[in-house]
C-alpha cells in the first residue's frame, strides 16, 4: 500500500502545500527516496518519466534548508533544458509556498541582466541550465561557498546533450562537502561515468526496470509507407474528438513539426494548435506550453527539444509522427502521457526506414510494441520518387552501420555493369585456359 506523506518527517507547512496540491500518496520513487535523501544519503535514482520524481528531492531538500538564509544559493538543481528546468521551478514553488525559501531559475536564450540583478538580491535554491550557471559563475555573480546540495536531473538527457564537460567544470567550483543527488531515467555508459565523478557510496533506487515506459501506457504501432500518409492517419485517427482530446505530436525535425502545424492549422484553427521547437523563441515555447497546460490549445506539435520539459496532467495522447533517432526519446516522448497514475495512449507511425529504429527500442524497453493495420478510409499515397529514394538511402546506412562491409543497395546499382563486365571478363578467361589446355592435349596425342 502506498505511503502517506503525513507519514513522512516533513514539517507542517511542506505538508500543508503537499495537500493544497492534492497529493494524498507518495509515488514508488517518492516513497523509496524521501526517507534517505533526509537522512544525509547519496542517491542515484532511475525512474521512468512521470513518476514524480522532481517531488522525491525537492521535498527532503526543503525540509532541511527549512527557511531563507544567507544571500548565496545552499541548494543547486541543474537541469538540461529550459523547460525542465521551469518545470522544476514550479515544483518548488508549489511546495514552499508556506515557507520564506527563496528560489530562482536561470537559463539561456535570454539576457542574463535580470537574473543577475535576481542573483545579487539573494537565493536559497538555484534551478539552472549547466551552460547558463556556468556563464554567471564565471562572471562572479554566484557564489558556491554555502552549497549544501548539488542535484542533476535528468542525467541521460545532459549526457545526450553533451553537457559533461561542463558538468565537470561544475563539480571543480562547488565544495567538496556537499550532498548529490543524481536522477536518470536510463542507464547509459556515460551516466554511469558522470555518478562515479559525482557520487560517493550512494543508495541506488529503482522504482522499475530501466527503460522501461509506464505501464499505464498504451503503445501502439502502424507501419506507414510516406509522408503523406501518415498525414492522411493522422487526420482519420484526429475525427475521433472525445478520445484525442488533448495530445503532443512529436517530429523529429523543425522542418517537419513546421510542416505539421501548417497542416493541423489549416485543418482544426490556429487556436486549436501550437508548435514549438529550438528555432522558436523562448517567450512563444512559454507561452505555448501555458496555453497547452490550461486546456486553451488542444494540439501541441514539438521537436525532442520539448520532450522532457512538460509535465501537463490529462494528456490523452502523444502520436510519434517520426520515430526517435535518439531512441531512449522515445520513452520520454511516450511518458507525456500516462503521467502519475492516470492512463495514456502512445502512437508510432513508422516508414521502412524506421524499421531499424523500432527493432532497437523494443530492445531498449524489451518489449515488443503492437502493431496495428492502417485503418480503412485512409488513403494509401503512392510514395514519390525522391522521398522514396531517401529512405533507400536510410535503410542502406543502417546495413552499413550493422555490416561495415555492406556496399549498399545505391552502390550495386551504380557499379552494376562494371561488376558484370568482371564476370565476363572472368568467364572468359577461364573459358580461354581450357581450350589453351584442350588443344595442347590435342597436339601432344598427334605427336604421340
Amino acid at each position: 500500500m502506498a505511503k502517506s506523506f503525513e507519514e513522512f518527517k516533513l514539517n507542517r507547512q511542506i505538508l500543508n502545500a503537499v495537500a493544497d496540491a492534492g497529493y494524498t500518496v507518495a509515488t514508488p520513487i517518492q516513497e523509496k527516496a524521501i526517507g534517505p535523501v533526509l537522512s544525509g544519503q547519496d542517491i542515484f535514482g532511475i525512474a521512468e518519466t512521470g513518476t514524480g520524481k522532481t517531488a522525491a528531492f525537492v521535498l527532503p531538500i526543503l525540509m532541511q534548508l527549512k527557511y531563507a538564509q544567507g544571500n548565496h544559493p545552499r541548494a543547486l538543481i541543474l537541469s538540461p533544458t529550459r523547460e525542465l528546468a521551469m518545470q522544476i521551478a514550479e515544483q518548488v514553488k508549489l511546495f514552499s509556498t508556506y515557507t520564506d525559501l527563496r528560489a530562482l531559475v536561470i537559463f539561456g536564450g535570454i539576457g542574463p541582466k535580470t537574473q543577475k540583478e535576481q542573483i545579487a538580491k539573494g537565493v536559497d535554491i538555484l534551478i539552472a541550465t549547466p551552460g547558463r550557471f556556468l556563464d554567471l559563475y564565471l562572471a562572479g555573480d554566484i557564489n558556491t561557498q554555502s552549497l549544501k546540495f548539488l542535484v542533476l536531473d535528468e542525467a541521460d538527457k545532459m549526457m545526450d546533450m553533451g553537457f559533461i564537460g561542463s558538468i565537470h567544470r561544475i563539480l571543480e567550483v562547488v565544495p567538496r562537502k556537499r550532498q548529490n543527488l543524481l536522477f536518470s531515467a536510463t542507464m547509459s555508459d556515460l551516466v554511469q561515468k558522470i555518478a562515479g565523478d559525482f557520487l560517493k557510496n550512494p543508495t541506488i533506487i529503482e522504482t522499475a526496470q530501466q527503460a522501461t515506459p509506464a505501464a499505464n501506457v498504451t503503445q501502439t504501432l502502424y507501419y506507414v509507407p510516406n509522408f503523406k500518409t501518415k498525414l492522411n492517419l493522422l487526420q482519420h485517427l484526429l475525427k475521433n474528438d472525445e478520445a484525442f482530446t488533448r495530445l503532443i505530436i512529436f517530429c523529429k525535425t523543425k522542418t517537419v513539426a513546421d510542416n505539421i502545424f501548417s497542416f493541423m492549422e489549416r485543418k482544426y484553427g490556429a487556436d486549436n494548435v501550437r508548435v514549438i521547437h529550438a528555432n522558436k523563441g523562448q517567450n512563444t515555447r512559454i507561452n505555448s506550453i501555458n496555453s497547452f497546460k490550461e486546456g486553451n490549445v488542444r494540439v501541441l506539435v514539438a521537436t525532442d527539444v520539448a520532450s522532457r520539459g512538460i509535465d501537463v496532467s490529462d494528456v490523452s495522447h502523444v502520436i510519434n509522427f517520426d520515430v526517435p533517432i535518439i531512441i531512449e526519446d522515445y520513452v520520454h516522448r511516450i511518458g507525456r502521457t500516462g503521467r502519475a497514475f492516470a492512463k495514456g495512449d502512445a502512437i508510432t507511425f513508422a516508414t521502412e526506414g524506421e524499421r531499424y529504429y523500432i527493432r532497437k527500442i523494443e530492445k531498449l524497453i524489451r518489449q515488443s510494441i503492437p502493431v496495428e493495420v492502417i485503418p480503412q478510409g485512409v488513403f494509401i499515397e503512392e510514395t514519390p520518387y525522391e522521398e522514396r529514394q531517401q529512405i533507400a538511402k536510410e535503410i542502406d546506412l543502417q546495413k552499413r552501420k550493422e555490416d561495415p562491409d555492406f556496399k549498399g543497395a545505391f552502390h550495386e546499382k551504380k557499379n552494376a555493369k562494371a561488376i558484370e563486365q568482371k564476370a565476363r571478363d572472368k568467364a572468359r578467361a577461364k573459358a580461354g585456359k581450357q581450350i589453351k589446355s584442350f588443344k595442347k592435349g590435342k597436339r601432344f596425342d598427334k605427336k604421340k
